[in-house]
């Protein structure tokens, strides 16, 4: 299967254009819950790809307005290449989106592909090799405990590095799971003023998604991301999905399709034995 059978085509895509400011891409990200936006630029030749911004990019760089000092270069593919190329590229990248130019010019957007894509040709089959999901699976499983506030669950999946959290109950048995998603759900962004001094601004506050440096006495601009103090047992998902080590990558992939998920507990013997994320998945294509 190629890739111009999955990808989403450029006449369908939403970008934003170079010279341009983070409010531009903004209105995309925020208002349309798009988690990155392709940047291009109009030359004599036509419109030409430049690179993706995303709602990290914004994030982790709040004072900076210019939309090209914002975009990241990410790799690039073709239309004519194959699945099993573009999961290779994913999984060597560390990318979950990938913009696909034209063969012949690597600056014509012709459409993006995602790990969505790629997980939707799975569950149909239309790619892949036999694969099961305990040869796939993480055994290590990023865990916390219901009655966690959520800001230190937070913290704990931000550390971890990985977008979930299973939760864990009295009985040390898993009782849900939470997500980014649904973190992001609750999240309030609050902006504010902070006197600064001469040192880095809110470095000791563990819930400061970024600070910033200052010159001499003043008020510098801050913004912190605040999360409802309560339980993550108020916020989870308590119907959790599994799957077993025996499932086939195939079915493994139907069920994050019909769920609407991007990781699936792997229980045995009753017992959590990992965790399948999607972008385990890749190396199934």
């Amino acid at each position: 299967m190629k890739v111009a059978d999955a990808m989403t085509p450029a006449e369908d895509l939403v970008t934003v254009s170079l010279p341009g400011s983070r409010d531009d891409a903004l209105e995309y990200l925020q208002e349309r819950k798009f988690s990155s936006v392709p940047v291009v630029r109009e030359t004599e030749e036509g419109e030409r790809y430049r690179g993706l911004v995303s709602r990290d990019d914004l994030i982790d760089r709040p004072d900076e307005d210019d939309l090209a000092l914002l975009m990241r270069e990410v790799p690039t593919t073709t239309a004519d290449a194959t699945l099993h190329e573009l999961a290779a590229l994913m999984l060597s990248a560390g990318t979950r989106r990938v913009p696909v130019v034209e063969a012949d010019d690597d600056g014509t957007l012709v459409g993006i592909v995602t790990i969505t894509d790629v997980i939707h040709a799975l569950a149909r089959e239309e790619v892949g090799a036999d694969a099961d999901v305990g040869d796939l699976c993480n055994g290590t499983v990023n865990t916390t405990y219901a009655g966690t506030p959520l800001p230190v669950a937070e913290r704990e999946i931000g550390l971890a590095d990985v977008p979930y959290t299973v939760v864990l109950g009295d009985d040390t048995e898993m009782t849900g799971m939470l997500t980014e998603v649904d973190i992001v759900a609750v999240a309030e962004v609050v902006e504010g003023e902070e006197d600064a001094g001469a040192s880095m601004a809110g470095d000791d506050e563990d819930w400061k998604w970024e600070s910033v440096q200052s010159v001499g006495n003043r008020y510098v601009p801050t913004r912190n991301v605040e999360f409802p103090d309560e339980p993550v047992s108020t916020f989870m998902t308590e119907d959790v999905v599994t799957v077993s080590k025996r499932k086939s990558a195939v079915e493994a992939a139907q069920l994050m399709i019909t769920n609407d998920i991007e990781q699936i507990p792997v229980v045995s013997g009753g017992e959590i034995a990992g965790v399948l994320r999607d972008v385990h998945l890749l190396e199934a294509v």
